[in-house]
Order: structure tokens, then sequence, then C-alpha cells
């Protein structure tokens, strides 16, 4: 990792987090292998504008440096990082680096790599969720410039500009270290503009892991795809509303043409990670797209994975909407393209955004009601989808154990439900703990209520480490009903972390309990 080269813009992937108890168990699942998205859109842009780069991706390999530990419910966690050694690669083999840091999880490591490419004074941009949210930390820590466009209209003038080769009155969408900010570009590049990757950049970027472990051979390698940005809601606990692109999608013609570029690479499934895929059915023609997009990609024979999961509410006929009026009816034609699976193509794999699915559903205003929502999900399953990962939110600030007990007894009545339709599926209950999420009106009401226990990215950032209480529970008893919540189904499954398959005493009860409400 020492062969410098003239004018190159090195992207550098990260090293993975792993976090451990004493005994070894991990509460997050290291996937080292996972298909690289983020990267492979922006190298695609840059390779198309011309630009010379390197990927580096420490993820890539087997080396392991403890950077801190910390107590948790008594309990003392060791903070790692696992991959490629930082310190390996040479700060002076680039003229300019680029990290991506989209998760606050990932706020420590990509500060040590940040450090470390700063060392010798060539320029770190920093870009992703987190720097977009609080830029001021990276700047602080060595980073030159903070991306703030998410669309990539910023990329070609500001990599032009720490090459000497452009102005700096062509940049948008920056903040510089000496803090002069510059705004984003009245129009965001659309995801129909995107620069579509090269098949070498296609296949430096796929994978061989996700969520299954292992991952069934025949569909591997794993390609990846962003079919478009945005999103038409404004939930509260998300991120994604603050960027200021607006809802835009890519065609279906563009959209077959990423994957048939990803199944030219090698990929023989694929993950699309969109902030909102379904979003484009509020459209007139949006609810064809889907099906057109859908059947390219049985025609190519690609199975897709939704890890993001997809609207539940857009999958009716009313499309979304929340009048009163709305039709809340499965639209059965749309839901069998987006799940089919014939036992060899098609969905393997797909997330349900659940959220709160009963008491508290109200935070949430594009949740369906129980009913309704039991009827969407039974739907999905009679499309023949093999695994579903049932995402929910607890430790809400009203959380107590009544409304815990509620949630338990509903979890097991759809789980019933689901199996008495198919017995083989994977259904698997992943009960996130509530994230104040920088940036966000839910991130912001949490930390001004007092209720966060720990301000450390490893745990507050991490869902799987609870780290906020409710006005009726500490953070301890939100954790063991995050434990307890995640037995329900086939919690040994899927993406539940090793220490979740490894239930503690007092999450081991998991008789069905009756309430009445």
């Amino acid at each position: 990792m020492s062969d410098k080269t003239s004018g190159c813009i090195g992207l550098v992937e990260l090293p993975q987090l792993k976090l451990s108890d004493p005994d070894g168990n991990d509460f997050y699942s290291l996937r080292k292998w996972e298909p690289i998205v983020s990267k492979q859109i922006l190298l695609s842009s840059l390779e198309a504008g011309g630009f010379e780069t390197k990927f580096i991706n420490l993820r890539d390999g087997d080396y392991q440096e403890n950077y801190g530990r910390i107590a948790w419910k008594g309990i003392e966690l060791t903070k790692n990082y696992v991959g490629v050694e930082i310190e390996s690669v040479d700060p002076e083999s680039c003229e300019v680096w680029c990290i991506t840091v989209n998760f606050t999880l990932y706020r420590e490591i990509a500060m040590m790599v940040l450090k470390h490419l700063a060392s010798k004074g060539k320029p770190v941009v920093v870009g992703g969720s987190d720097p977009f949210a609080d830029p001021q930390i990276y700047l602080r820590n060595g980073a030159s410039v903070v991306v703030k466009d998410k669309s990539g209209a910023a990329n070609w003038a500001l990599f032009n500009y720490l090459l000497g080769k452009g102005p700096k009155e062509a940049l948008t969408g920056v903040v510089l270290a000496d803090g002069t900010q510059y705004p984003n570009s009245k129009k965001p590049l659309h995801p129909e503009d995107w620069p579509l990757p090269s098949l070498d950049v296609a296949r430096q970027c796929l994978g061989t892991q996700y969520w299954m472990d292992p991952f069934p051979e025949h569909l591997k390698p794993i390609g990846s795809i962003f079919p478009d940005i945005g999103c038409d809601r404004h939930c509260d606990f998300c991120q994604t509303p603050t960027y200021g692109t607006g809802y835009r999608r890519m065609t279906p013609k563009r959209v077959l043409e990423w994957l048939d570029i990803q199944r030219q690479a090698g990929a023989k499934s694929v993950v699309s990670v969109s902030d909102q895929f379904l979003g484009r059915v509020i459209f007139p023609d949006g609810r064809q797209e889907v099906l057109d997009i859908m059947k390219g990609l049985r025609e190519m024979d690609l199975t897709i994975l939704w890890p993001n999961g997809l609207e539940l509410r857009k999958m009716t006929l009313g499309r979304g909407r929340n009048y009163d009026s709305t039709d809340l009816t499965p639209d059965e034609e749309l839901i069998n393209a987006l799940y089919h699976w014939d036992g060899q193509k098609g969905t393997l794999a797909g997330g349900l955004p659940a959220e709160r699915p009963v008491f508290g559903r109200e935070a949430y205003a594009k949740l369906l009601p129980w009913q309704q929502h039991k009827r969407i999900v039974k739907t999905v399953v009679r499309a023949g989808i093999p695994m579903i990962v049932y995402h929910m939110i607890i430790g809400l600030p009203d959380d107590d154990d009544e409304s815990m007990l509620r949630l338990e007894e509903a979890l097991w009545e759809i789980y019933d439900e689901v199996k008495a339709i198919n017995p083989s599926m994977v259904f698997q209950i992943s009960p996130f703990v509530i994230s104040p999420i920088l940036g966000t009106p839910q991130g912001e009401i949490i930390r001004k209520s007092g209720l966060l226990r720990f301000d450390d990215p490893a745990l507050f950032a991490g869902f799987w480490t609870a780290s906020v209480d409710t006005k009726h529970l500490s953070y301890e008893q939100v954790s063991d009903w995050q434990f307890r919540l995640a037995s329900v189904g086939d919690s040994k499954n899927l993406q539940v972390p090793q220490r979740f398959r490894t239930l503690p005493d007092e999450a081991k009860n998991t008789e069905k309990t009756a309430v009445s409400v």
C-alpha cells in the first residue's frame, strides 16, 4: 500500500467494528464481505469525471486492534476494529484521500483513519451521513473538507480544486477546514445522471455476505444498487428528509442498466439499499415502473434482497396516502412482483419496517392500523418470499412494561399467522433500540430530555446496545426487553448479532404472555 501515484484520489472503506463482552460474544454482526454500495457510486462518478482513483478496502483482512473499553449494564465491552491495519496505508501514496462515514457507530474508527491519512499533509475529504450532521468534529480532527451535498453534485468541482485543476469559486455543497461554507447547488444531481460503473468498479464492490450466514453459494457474488435518493416522508427519527435533495428516482431503464452491469460483473443476486424505493408509486406511472423493474430483474436471472425494507402503506391500492378515505386494500399484483420467489429466483429476503405496529404507532404517520398491517404482511408471505426480517423500534419515551407486553403479544400473534401460511419461512424479529441520530428531530428531543445515558457512538448509535431511558424504564430494562423480543420468531437466523443468539438469563422467558387490550 505504498506505491505512490501522482494526482490519484484514494477512496478508503473503513474497517469493521467489533464490540464484544468478556465471553467473546459480539454485539454487532461482523459482515466484512458485504457488497460496497456508496463507493461504487463515488468511484463511478470520479472515473466519469476523468479522475484517477485507487480503492482501498480496509475491511478486507483479519487484523484486529483494540481501541477502547466501556462499561455498559455492568459489563465491560471491548471496542476493536477488524480488517486491515490502518497504519499499513501510506498516507503519501495518494494526492487526495476520501472516506465515507454513513453511521455514527463508526465515528471513532473514522477518526483514526482520518488522522493517519492527514498525517503527511495530504487533503482528506470526508462525506456521509455522520459528517453531514456534525461537520465540525471532523474538521477539528484533520479533515480538509466535509461534503454536505448528498446527491454527488459537489464531487467534480471539489476534487478539481483540491488537485489544483479548478477554481475555488466553483465549489458547492462543502465546508472547508477554515470554516468557509459553500451552499448546495440549487439543482441536486439526479440519480438518473449518476454515471454507470465500469465492470472493474462493479467487480471491486461485489460481496459474498449478507444477512444469512452462510449466504447461499449459488447466489454469490452479491451486487448492489441505489435506485433513488431522498424520501417523500418526514419521519422524525430519520436523517434522510434533511438532505435537501427531495425524492428523486431512476427510470426503469436506468435501474435495469445498473442491474445489468452487476450481472455482467458476475453478480447472481443484488441488494437494493434504497431510501424509499416505493416512493415512485405516488406518481402516476410509478406503479408500472415497479412492475417493469421487477420483470427486468427476473429476466436477468437476478435475485434481490430489500434490507432496508419497503413501506407497507405504499403496497395498498391507496398508494400510501394518509387520508381517512385511503383504500388500504393490499395491491396483490404489486406485492407479488416485489416478493415472489419460485425457489430459484425472485426475492430471497426483505425487511419489513413495522417500526411500532401496535402501541406507539402514533409516532409514525406512514404506519397502518394493526389489522390492515397484518393483512399486508400475510399477502407478502403468500407471494413466496422465504425470509423476512421484521424491524421495529423500542425504547420510545412513553414505553413501559405494559406496552412492551402488548407488543410481545402482537409479535407472537403475527408470527403464528405467518407460520400458518408458510411453516418453512424464516420470520425473524429485529427489535432495534431507539437511537438519537444526529440532526433528526427525535435525536434532539432525546438529548434535551435528559434520557440519554451514554454519549459513546459505539453504544448510542448501534441499535443493539440500549443507551436511552424511557419515562418508565431504565436503559437496562429496555435492553432486557430487546433481548426478550428478539427471542420471538426465528431468532437464530439472519442478522441477529451473536450476543442475541445466546440470551442472558433475564431474557429467557419466551412464554407467550396474554394481555388484555
